[in-house]
């Protein structure tokens, strides 16, 4: 072989080196989420991807997992390598923290409690409310079929039994009164779903039950999904606030080198743009200004926080959903 054979050869490995350098730049990015965010992060990751190329010069690839937020984070606990994840209850990012998944500081690592946005418990009924649905007292009333969550899968089922039972207390009732009004919505529950995606497909394709108790911002998902005027939303008097929080997988990205992007990701959750796109999938934004422009929207409701009633989430975890606690107590498939 001569020695201009042998340059040439060079050349053309550094020409396929190179090549294959360039295809390589595109990183990316998952994002292990709770169901009823879908629609929310399919609109927020293209915003982002450009947001990234512009102020980088660089590509990125977000990809999804979607589930319900607890078995969510048991994937990513026993291996799925998310690089952020983004729950609708804190406990879930909390049980991350305790297995060194996640930061144990999580919370305090981005702003408003590691949370860009918020939302509430509504109902969804039938369309023209046939059964005259207003408030919780209306869901323990006699023959009225009530689909949610199993709070041991799902936050959204968690944040309904807490906003049934803090309804309860905000009334002034008794944590005593509280059992027994939740025990009675509960028996009217014909079957507990996996998660918020499950229980609107028991809902609106198995056509079971006369109303849904789920998260403010499934009212937008089920008008795109299965058209407008399907279903009524019905604000009830009272309800919890639910925050979404954020973390980085400190575990994953370590692994893979993507902390700057991680972080970069969940930051952009705040920016003007993202809130915009927050609001318009009904999920609360935590920005006054946007808040207040989509008002419309966001209807005042009475609104509690967990820590009024309940401690905090870990206390609620361990006193109403952990084995054993208040709601094995209270329920009992099949005993109606």
């Amino acid at each position: 072989m001569t020695m201009k054979t042998k340059i040439k050869l060079a050349l053309a490995s550094l020409v396929l080196a190179t090549g294959s350098l360039a295809g390589a730049q595109t990183t990316t990015l998952l994002n292990a989420s709770y169901d009823v965010a879908r629609e929310f992060y399919k609109d927020y990751n293209a915003a982002f991807v450009a947001h990234w190329k512009k102020t980088t010069g660089k590509d990125v690839k977000i990809d999804q997992a979607h589930g319900g937020s607890s078995a969510q984070a048991r994937a990513v606990n026993d291996g799925l390598d998310a690089d952020v994840v983004t729950m609708n209850t804190t406990t879930d990012v909390d049980f991350l923290a305790s297995t060194g998944v996640v930061a144990k500081d999580w919370a305090k690592r981005f702003p408003g409690n590691a949370s860009p946005t918020t939302s509430t418990m509504l109902f969804l009924t039938r369309n023209g409310n046939p059964k005259n649905i207003k408030d919780w007292d209306d869901l323990i009333k006699p023959g009225i079929q009530v689909i949610v969550v199993n709070p041991k899968t799902g936050g959204n089922g968690r944040m309904a039994y807490l906003a049934a039972w803090g309804y309860v207390r905000k009334k002034g009732g008794t944590d005593a009164q509280a059992a027994e009004f939740v025990s009675k919505l509960y028996k009217n529950v014909p079957v507990l779903a996996k998660g918020g995606r499950d229980a609107t497909t028991i809902f609106l394709q198995r056509n079971i039950g006369d109303v849904l108790v789920t998260f403010e911002s499934e009212v937008v998902s089920v008008d795109r999904e299965f058209g407008a005027g399907k279903v009524d939303a019905v604000h009830p008097s009272i309800s919890i606030i639910a925050e979404n929080p954020v973390a980085v997988v400190e575990r994953t990205v370590a692994k893979k080198g993507t902390g700057e992007l991680a972080k970069a990701y969940l930051d952009y959750l705040y920016s003007e743009e993202a809130q915009e796109i927050a609001a318009k999938h009904a999920l609360r934004p935590r920005s006054a200004a946007v808040l207040k422009k989509h008002a419309d929207v966001f209807k005042p409701i009475q609104l509690f926080a967990v820590s009024d009633y309940f401690g905090s989430l870990a206390e609620a975890q361990k006193v109403h959903f952990n084995d054993g606690g208040q709601f094995d107590k209270l329920y009992s498939p099949g005993a109606k």
